[in-house]
Formats: structure tokens, C-alpha cells, sequence
């Protein structure tokens, strides 16, 4: 199955987004109010974690959730996907966000503690958001590369700014005789699995190790979650990193605009979304289960092929079945049109498509919540 396109929309301001998303209701779940709040039987509090790129979504959505279940409170440590998924398999969380879905053979463990034996989990593909390559180089503002020329800024093939593969493709730009420092993510991150992945396939003559949530080199600077990479790049003249493209904008970093075919494609949410769009979902999962294979060698026009697609990952059965109805309705609430609205103008995510969200609403309904 194919995921149709996504609907267009541009970032705008988190306070508008959390201004909407504390008007909006909690569509269908039991929790679902009129949206001032009146009417939620739901109460409690439930801890969650995981994905540093989905924060700025996850706040968005939370205060929109808890201004319609005013006796509920969500809280959200973002510690990193590696540290999320952990934390799931641990039973520490009910549920966690996630910059990649579980793998066949972590599945096949069937280690998730806070899951009933034998229960399925439910992995949606509920926020959908660019990588941006970011640079900071005085005099420089932005950079067309090539996948060839990213691989190699960060597998350390590439050690100054003025090299000719640089050169080649910025004609007029003035480059600096200056060192390359490459920055990237210390902790055990999707952002990096989903961003190596990208060089592990564009550029595979260059870019020689599998994909993997830890940065696999010794060489560059190391730095600690999304807010860490962000900082050493805008820190430090001559540094590169990747991060997502939400926190980009919001600190004015410079980026990379990437070859894809002919042309030379800028990230944005509609971009993103192309790539997505030609994408499958994972074979032989479960019905709950919607993992996207990503396709990174699409050459379409329009596409900006760094993405990643981060999942809100929960059981389809708790052991501890009192969490269950908080997080099925919370859910449900991120995956509305309300909740995808509120992410995208907080954090410049693309909205899911009707398509899409119904196979999440069909996933959202496996979890037991009674």
C-alpha cells in the first residue's frame, strides 16, 4: 500500500499552534469532550519519553490534550529514540516516540514489559519532518551539495570548505580555507539512523556503513540530542550537523539544499511529504503496526530526501491496564486533523493525510482500553 500525498501546509508560530491546540477536542476517544474541557471522564498521569525531534510536537499536542482532559497530565522526557525504545522494551513507558519503528528482529524478541505476552504493539507514523543539513560558515548563507559531497563532509573525505566538490556546485559563492568539523549525535538517535540511512543509500561508494541510531565514526565532534547538535553547530564557525528541520528555522541556521535529479531541492514540509508519498509501508507486519520503508533514491521533482517519519509506539494490550484509556485517547488526539494542524504550525511537520489517518485511527482502536 502507497500513502497518498500530503496535504500542504507552512510552519507557522508554536503559539499559534498551542493557542489552537488547546481549543481543539479529543475526536473519538474516551476521553472526547466539547472541547473546553467539560465532559472528560479521563484522569491520571502517564510519563513518556523517547524522540528529541517530536518535542516541540509533543508540547503542542499535550497542551492541546490536557486543555480538553484538565485531570490528566502527560509529561514527555525527550532522552532520544534509542533511549525511548529502551524504555518501552523496559515497561518504564506506556508508550514512547520513536525516530524509527522496531525492527524485525527486535519485534521477534517479544521483549516489551509493559505489554501483555502475545500482544501486538502499535507503532504510527504520526509526525513526518525533514532532516536539515546545517552549517555554520561565516559569509555563507546556504549550500547546494550533492549526496557524494555530504557523505563525504561527514565521513571525513572532505576536510575543508573550499574543496573543488563543494566548489563544483556553488559557483559565486566565496568558500574559506578553513577545516570542516562535522558535529553529530553522541546518544543512540533516529535522526541519525534515518540521516545515515540517506548517505548509506545516495551515496553508497562514499558512505560505506549500514544505517544505524549510533553514529558509527570516530572522527567529528560528538554532541548530545537534537538541542546539543544545534548548539555546537551555531557555536563554531566552520561546523556541520544534521538535526530536524523544525529546530533549524528556529534558531535561523544555515542549510544544505540537496541534488535530487537535476535540481537542487530546499527542505520543507511538502518535500518531506513527497518522499513519503512513493513510500510502502513495511512488509509482514502486524495490522497495528505501520512502519514506512523509507525510498531515498526517488528522483522526482520536489523531493528533499532526508526524512524522517517518527512513530508513537504503544501496546495493543497493558499489563497494567490502567494507563491504556489515557494514552488510547491522547493518540487519538495526535493523530486528528486538530492535532497534526497544532504539530505542523509548532514544529513544520506535514500533516497526515486523510489516507493515512485512517489506517492510524484503525491501529489506535486495537489498543484495549476497558
Amino acid at each position: 500500500m502507497k500513502i497518498t500525498r500530503f496535504a500542504q501546509l507552512g510552519a507557522v508560530s508554536a503559539v499559534a499552534a498551542l493557542a489552537l491546540a488547546g481549543c481543539a477536542a479529543n475526536e473519538g476517544g474516551s476521553g472526547s469532550t466539547d472541547g473546553g474541557g467539560s465532559g472528560s471522564t479521563l484522569s491520571g498521569e502517564v510519563a513518556s519519553g523517547g524522540s528529541s525531534a517530536q518535542e516541540v510536537a509533543v508540547q503542542a499536542w499535550t497542551a492541546g490534550f490536557q486543555t480538553a482532559n484538565p485531570d490528566v497530565t502527560i509529561t514527555y522526557e525527550p532522552s532520544g529514540s534509542g533511549a525511548g525504545r529502551e524504555s518501552f522494551q523496559a515497561g518504564a513507558f506506556p508508550f514512547v516516540g520513536s525516530d524509527r519503528a522496531f525492527n524485525d528482529e527486535e519485534i521477534a524478541s517479544g521483549e516489551f514489559a509493559a505489554c501483555v505476552d502475545g500482544s501486538g504493539i502499535i507503532e504510527l507514523p504520526t509526525y513526518i519532518s525533514p532532516i536539515a543539513v546545517i552549517f555554520n560558515l561565516e559569509g555563507v548563507d546556504s549550500l547546494n551539495l550533492d549526496a557524494a559531497t555530504v557523505a563525504g563532509l561527514f565521513a571525513g573525505t572532505i576536510t575543508n570548505w573550499n574543496d573543488p566538490a563543494i566548489a563544483a556546485t556553488n559557483p559565486g559563492v566565496t568558500l574559506p580555507d578553513l577545516a570542516v568539523t562535522p558535529v553529530h549525535r553522541q546518544d543512540d538517535s533516529g535522526t541519525t539512523e534515518n540521516f545515515t540511512d540517506y548517505l548509506y543509500q545516495a551515496a553508497p561508494s562514499v558512505w560505506t556503513s549500514e544505517p544505524d541510531g549510533e553514529w558509527p565514526l570516530s572522527s567529528g565532534e560528538a554532541a548530545n540530542g537534537t538541542s546539543g547538535v544545534v548548539s555546537a553547530v551555531s557555536g563554531a564557525n566552520g561546523t556541520i550537523g544534521y538535526a530536524d528541520a523544525s529546530r533549524a528555522a528556529e534558531e535561523g541556521l544555515s542549510t544544505v539544499a540537496i541534488k535530487v535529479g537535476e535540481e537542487f531541492v530546499a527542505y520543507s514540509p511538502e518535500a518531506a511529504a513527497a518522499i513519503v508519498d512513493a513510500s510502502p509501508f513495511v512488509e509482514g507486519r502486524t495490522e497495528g503496526d505501520l512502519a514506512i520503508e523509507l525510498e531515498r533514491n526517488s528522483q522526482e521533482a520536489g523531493v528533499y530526501p532526508i526524512v524522517l517519519i517518527s512513530y508513537m509506539i504503544a501496546c495493543q494490550e497493558y499489563a497494567d491496564a490502567s494507563s491504556a484509556p489515557i494514552v488510547k485517547s491522547f493518540l487519538q488526539y495526535v493523530a486528528s486533523e486538530e492535532g497534526q494542524q497544532a504539530a505542523a504550525e509548532a514544529a513544520g511537520s506535514a500533516p497526515i493525510t486523510d489516507t493515512l489517518r485512517e489506517r492510524v485511527n484503525s491501529a489506535i482502536d486495537l489498543i484495549v482500553a476497558e
